[in-house]
């Protein structure tokens, strides 16, 4: 395949609905998705709010919720790889809803094709689009507004992957472990904040940890997130 043209975004650059969109959050939220997936979880509900997120839990029971910071009433799980490694989804679905990764993922939900990345799933999410020959992919860095680092080499180390698999992930991989994401968990788990576990930062640097890629597509007036077929 020859080299896809990439163009990386904040949510606050994008001007018009891409054809084919890779929405990346590192730490943490499609770090979790993918585990959550690993776990058994059948499909994962993209809330752009955590009203929403409760509302829907409410509607349909049997739903778990999940969201970003410290535990709270109503919410089962929190956004860590670590806390939710150990849980037993098998078939269930659960709502998401956090400050970056979700809501850059609505903010593109209705692409042509949606997918969602970390580096865990960086090698399966570059070859779906290598499969799918897609000659355009605009990336949405979604951490500090599309300055992230760690969001930034995660996409940058796909779209480079998409065209070649001869790619060093090392200097992607260190640009993540050095940025300021990652600085801040490591603080939050020195200060003992809820929410945060002391491997987050390591599991979320796992390259290729899983072999799918996740796609997100509408469902009535949802946005759902699934694993796809692996490729």
């Amino acid at each position: 395949m020859s080299r896809v043209r990439c163009r990386f975004l904040g949510v606050p650059e994008l001007t018009r609905t891409p054809s084919v969109a890779v929405v990346v959050d590192v730490m943490r939220a499609f770090t979790v998705a993918a585990w959550a997936f690993a776990r058994g979880a059948e499909k994962i509900v993209l809330a752009s709010s955590e009203e929403e997120a409760l509302a829907l839990k409410a509607r349909c029971p049997g739903w778990l919720a999940l969201k970003d910071g410290p535990p709270s009433p109503g919410f089962d799980m929190v956004n860590s790889p670590a806390r939710l490694a150990d849980w037993d989804l098998t078939g269930r679905t659960v709502v998401q809803r956090t400050t970056a990764g979700t809501a850059g993922a609505l903010a593109v939900a209705d692409a042509e094709l949606v997918l969602c990345a970390s580096f865990v799933v960086a090698g399966a999410t570059a070859r779906f689009l290598r499969e799918r020959g897609a000659p355009e992919v605009t990336f949405v860095v979604t951490g500090e507004e599309g300055r992230a680092e760690e969001d930034l080499a995660c996409a940058q180390y796909i779209g480079e992957r998409a065209g070649s698999d001869d790619v060093d992930p090392a200097p992607y991989l260190l640009r993540a472990r050095t940025s300021r994401a990652a600085a801040s968990l490591a603080r939050g788990v020195r200060r003992g904040y809820p929410g945060i576990h002391p491997d987050d930062v390591g599991l979320c640097l796992e390259l290729d940890r899983f072999p799918f890629a996740m796609i997100a597509a509408r469902e009535g007036d949802l946005t759902v997130l699934g694993p796809a077929a692996d490729v």
